[in-house]
């Protein structure tokens, strides 16, 4: 499915993308956070990019788990340590590893899942990035039982963009979103959007 050159490709078209839509992930936020998640996020792949490389004849595992330093350590707010702690813990699932295949995305998604849970104690319906990366990794997982690679990647990108569509009828719980308690609804959440563009990368590089 993918080697450690293509993932170093796929981080780099990531970075770009999150340029891309630095703006409008901003805007996203600015009713109901810190109005800063698309610069956020921008910065840190920023500090991403400059790191790539030096990664180049590395592991897989390594270099994800240096993206995830990366962002803990240049994005302010929640979405840093969220992503963060995502992509180290992707790092860990996958150490050593020059190749991965659809099996191995899968459990990575996971474990990244599982890192964002912990990390921002809370779960699905509750407007977050969660909303959109758990419907994901079901949707490509029933997918997987029955098709190719790429079929699983699109039925993950169509259940994203849902779940994160499906954010501005759910009242935030956790985070800076929570304070404006309803006033929330109808606004779709900046974490689960731009986990949305990082997924729509990836199935576009395979």
């Amino acid at each position: 499915m993918a080697d450690n050159k293509l993932v170093i490709s796929i981080l780099k078209k990531i970075g770009e993308t999150i340029e891309e839509q630095k703006e409008y992930l901003t805007e996203l936020d600015q009713p109901i956070g810190d109005s800063d998640h698309g610069i956020n996020l921008a910065r840190g792949f920023h500090e991403v990019a400059k790191k790539l490389p030096t990664l180049e004849d590395k592991d897989i595992g390594t270099i994800l788990k240096t993206v995830g330093m990366a962002l803990v350590s240049t994005v302010g707010g929640a979405s840093g340590p969220l992503y963060g702690s995502a992509f180290m813990k992707m790092g860990m699932a996958l150490n050593g590893r020059m190749e991965l295949n659809l099996e191995d995305f899968l459990k990575a998604m996971d474990t990244a899942i599982e890192a964002v849970k912990q990390r921002g104690k809370s779960t699905v319906e509750e407007a977050t990035m969660l909303d959109a990366m758990v419907p994901a990794a079901e949707a490509m997982k029933k997918a997987a039982s029955e098709g190719s690679s790429k079929s699983v990647l699109e039925a993950g990108c169509r259940a994203a963009w849902a779940g994160a569509e499906h954010t501005k009828d759910l009242v935030a719980t956790k985070g800076r979103a929570s304070y404006v308690g309803e006033r929330g609804l109808g606004h779709q959440d900046p974490g689960a959007t731009s986990f949305s563009f990082m997924l729509e990368v990836v199935k576009d590089a395979l």
